[in-house]
């Protein structure tokens, strides 16, 4: 019984240690590229813990160019983002699709999709995705409702942009060049009041009586979030360990 009983959990040992890997298997390739390429998908937004709305698209080429099917593609990033799939092949267009859900907490996430030459040279494409907290969420829907039609250039079958009949052209959210350079106070101040609290286009209506202060600080959060570059707030910076 003694002997049996050694040699079950020895079996058991070896089984579990069998299904261990030090990460996502290899694709079943069939061909391989020298680069890869990001070709939708990227800087959206959603919140922590959301699927984004629309799929990744990334794009295995040969070293002229040319899109290469069957492919191998890896998917990386912190262990709380999850890919649908997280591994694959390029179809026949060249091309991988996956879904990415973000994780819990609010920030940028950087992403890597990448694949292997021939000789099993790693080739990477990185992008950032934006998750939002409560406030920057709320931003978000007010910037859907009241923001969007004028601050985006392009138009849509269920929303018609105003931006071309605009003589001074609204600057999109993400232009952090521009708005990374205003205070909160900035914008509280051309949000509430209109352009004209710090001259700047009277086309820039006034929502102080429309929006509570509360929603108004929330689409300045919504702003910050989406900056590109990234806003940094300026202040007193604290050492850490």
């Amino acid at each position: 019984m003694r002997k049996s009983f050694a040699t079950l959990l020895i079996v058991a040992c070896c089984c579990g240690c069998s299904r261990k890997s030090n990460g996502p298997a290899a694709p079943a390739a069939t061909a391989h590229g020298a680069a890869i390429v990001l070709s939708s998908g990227d800087k959206q937004t959603a919140s922590t813990g959301a699927t984004l709305e629309q799929p990744v698209v990334v794009q295995v080429n040969d070293a002229q160019g040319t899109a290469i099917a069957g492919a191998p593609v890896w998917m990386q990033a912190r262990n709380d983002v999850h890919f649908d799939p997280a591994t694959g092949v390029t179809d026949a267009s060249g091309q991988f699709t996956t879904t990415v859900a973000l994780g819990e907490m609010a920030g940028r996430y950087q992403i890597s999709a990448y694949t292997t030459d021939s000789a099993g040279k790693r080739a990477d494409v990185k992008f950032d995705e934006i998750a939002l907290d409560y406030q920057q969420t709320l931003g978000n829907q007010l910037n859907d409702r009241y923001c969007v039609r004028c601050h985006n250039n392009e138009s849509s079958p269920e929303r018609v942009s105003n931006y071309d009949n605009l003589t001074t052209k609204p600057h999109p959210f993400t232009e952090g060049d521009t708005l990374n350079k205003f205070t909160d106070d900035d914008l509280m101040a051309i949000i509430g009041h209109g352009g004209g609290a710090l001259n700047k286009s009277a086309e820039m209506p006034p929502f102080g009586f429309t929006l509570s202060k509360s929603e108004m600080q929330a689409l300045v959060a919504y702003i910050r979030a989406v900056s590109d570059p990234a806003y940094r707030a300026t202040g007193l910076v604290y050492a850490k360990n």
